[in-house]
Parts: structure tokens; sequence; C-alpha cells
């Protein structure tokens, strides 16, 4: 298979061998932010108001393979597509269902969703930034734990514009050191703006780094995003009953650290997939995030578009976007479903295909 071992060789194999040939169900798990319209720091949308439109939008890409919520795909402002290409080809590929969990969107999706009762999330820079953590949470676990008793395991992504920076604030909260660490949606990663983002979200909320140590729901609604319990009582929901792959990039580091808080015992049954340009990213380090909490496995989607036609996606290999949408995990998925017979080069031809058709459609 296509999959590169980027932390922790021997679980990141044993789970692997665990979901080969299994039927996973791929939850996408959509939420905004304030943060996210910070100029600057994501490239989530054509322009900072535009990131309310990306979650609901690649929502309604991953179910219909077409958005109702926004003319064309979301767009980075240089006219990259939306990584939920990736995912809708990888899940299409390998016939893996799929389920939208809204944890907090302004503008709803044109689909069927789960509702957990979380709202959009404000500024971190107020030190106030998410409503209900705690119930979210709570509410997660529960359809967590339904939902992987339908399916061999689950594959949980996420898509929140402006989710790095929530992620640097939290984890900072928790006492993780990931300054300079977090990845980024631009190629040129703003790590100084992140860290005046969260250093004024710390201060406002009357906090410090490592002050909310044994307290990751105070951490969350202080400096997080609404993604985050969602997230987080999905997966330790789900792994109760099912191996959990959490399909993301950097923003998974700071999801494990709150999950890592409440319930460590649920990351036993846990790995991260994500892609190739987020695993070997100069400018940020997941795994380094990660082993300084907790042991859980990194596996990386060997995607190439360097050999693509099309120079919308060849930009990838330059390091604008990663990943998003679960678009790793969803490749792995793909792959481990098929026993390999999904491999990058048929996974690129079927994005191409997409591109090519939602490009005409614009």
């Amino acid at each position: 298979m296509d999959v590169l071992i980027a932390n922790n060789e021997l679980k990141a194999k044993a789970f692997l061998d665990e979901i080969e040939a299994k039927n996973p169900l791929f939850i996408a798990t959509i939420a905004t932010t304030e943060t996210g319209k910070i100029p600057g720091l994501s490239a989530a949308g054509a322009n900072p108001d535009f990131t309310d439109f990306t979650p609901p939008a690649d929502a309604e890409l991953l179910l219909l393979g077409k958005c109702k919520s926004i003319q064309g795909v979301p767009i980075t402002p240089d006219g990259i597509p939306t990584p939920a290409l990736i995912t809708t080809s990888a899940l299409h590929l390998a016939d893996i269902p799929v389920l939208v969990v809204n944890g907090g969107v302004k503008v709803k999706p044109q689909i069927p969703y789960v509702d957990l009762g979380g709202n959009s999330g404000r500024d971190i820079r107020t030190g106030d930034s998410v409503d209900n953590v705690e119930e979210v949470i709570e509410r997660a676990k529960v359809l967590g734990e339904q939902l992987a008793k339908a399916a061999d395991y689950l594959v949980i992504g996420e898509s929140i514009p402006g989710g790095t920076t929530t992620a640097l604030g939290v984890l900072s909260a928790l006492g993780v050191n990931a300054e300079g660490k977090v990845s980024s949606t631009l190629p040129l990663n703003p790590h100084s703006l992140k860290g005046e983002v969260v250093s004024a979200g710390l201060k406002a909320a009357g906090e410090k780094f490592g002050s909310l140590k044994g307290n990751p729901v105070k951490a969350v609604s202080c400096v997080g995003d609404p993604m985050m319990p969602a997230l987080a009582g999905l997966v330790i929901g789900g792994s109760r009953q099912a191996p959990v792959l959490m399909a993301g990039g950097t923003q998974m580091t700071a999801v494990l650290a709150v999950i890592n808080a409440l319930e460590p015992e649920a990351l036993c049954n846990v790995a991260v997939g994500t892609t190739r340009w987020v695993a070997k990213d100069k400018s940020s380090d997941i795994c380094g995030i990660i082993k300084q909490f907790c042991e859980v496995p990194v596996l990386a989607a060997d995607l190439d578009f360097g050999y693509s036609k099309y120079p919308g996606l060849q930009i990838y290999e330059t390091g604008l976007v990663k990943e998003g949408v679960g678009a790793g995990g969803a490749s792995i998925a793909a792959m481990a479903k098929t026993g390999g017979a999904v491999d990058k080069q048929i996974l690129l031809k079927e994005i191409e295909r997409n591109y090519a058709s939602l490009m005409q459609k614009k």
C-alpha cells in the first residue's frame, strides 16, 4: 500500500493490519470559528469572510459530488481546490459511506447531517471562544459509540478554517510545546502571527502556557474551536467499540491532547492518518507534538501530484493546503479497504477526473 509510517512503526503496522480489507465509516466533522477570519492565518477560502462557507461546501461535496452553498468548489485565494476533492475521490473509489457531523457552523450545509448542539466559535483573542464544550463532548461520545457498532472502524476527519491556530491555543494551554510546530494551508507558515493570536487569547482568559493542563474542557472553551469537542467525543466513544483513524494534520494533535487529558485509555485503539505533505512538512512537526504526551502512531498517504496534468493540483507539491477534510485518512482507508488495489496512481486519476468536471461547472 502507498502508506508511509511517520511515527511509532510497530503500532502503525499493527493498526494497518487491523483495518486491511475492513469496512469503515467516514465521518466529516464540520465547524467554523471567527479565528479563521484573522487576515493572514488561513487559505481556506477565497477571502477571510468566505471561510463560513468552506465547511458546509466541503460536506456537500462529499455527499453530493458538488456544492450547494457556493458556486463551484471551495478554493484558496490562489485558486487551489479544497482537499475535499481528494477525500471525495478516495471514498468514491472504495465505496465508503459518509456521515456529516456538525460541531458548530455558521452556515448550515444543504444535506442531511447530525447536529451535536454546538455553536460556531468566537475569535480566540477574546479568551472565550467555544460554548457547551462539555455537553458536545458527551453527546459526541454517545454518537461515536453507536456509529462504531455499524462499521468495522471509524475514519474521522474535520473541516475548520483557522484550525491550526486554535490547535496551537489548546496545546499551549495544556502545556504541550507546539510553538512553530503546527502546519498551515499556506506555503509560508505564519508561525509568529499564530503565536501572537494565541498569546492574546491566553492573556484575555487569564491563563498562560500549561495553566489548564488538568482542564481540557476549559482549554477548549477559552482558546479552542467547536470541531474539537465534537471530534474528541466521537473518538472516545468510537474507540470503545472499534479502531479509530483520526484523519487530519496538526489539528488532530490538539484533539489527541484533549482526549489524553480526559480519557487516555481511549488512545489505545487510535491512529492518526495524514498526507505525505504534512508528514514531510519542514515548517511543522506533527510527530514532535504527539510524542510529548502519547504514543499514537501516525500514518501518511503517499500522495504525489507532481505528475498531474493540472497546475491546480501540481501546486499541492509546493506546500499549499497539504491536508483537510480527512484527505489523508480517507486515502489510507480506500487503500486498506481494497487491499492496495486503489493506489496513488489510481487515486490521482480519479482526483483529476473529478477536478476537471468540477472546474467545468464553475
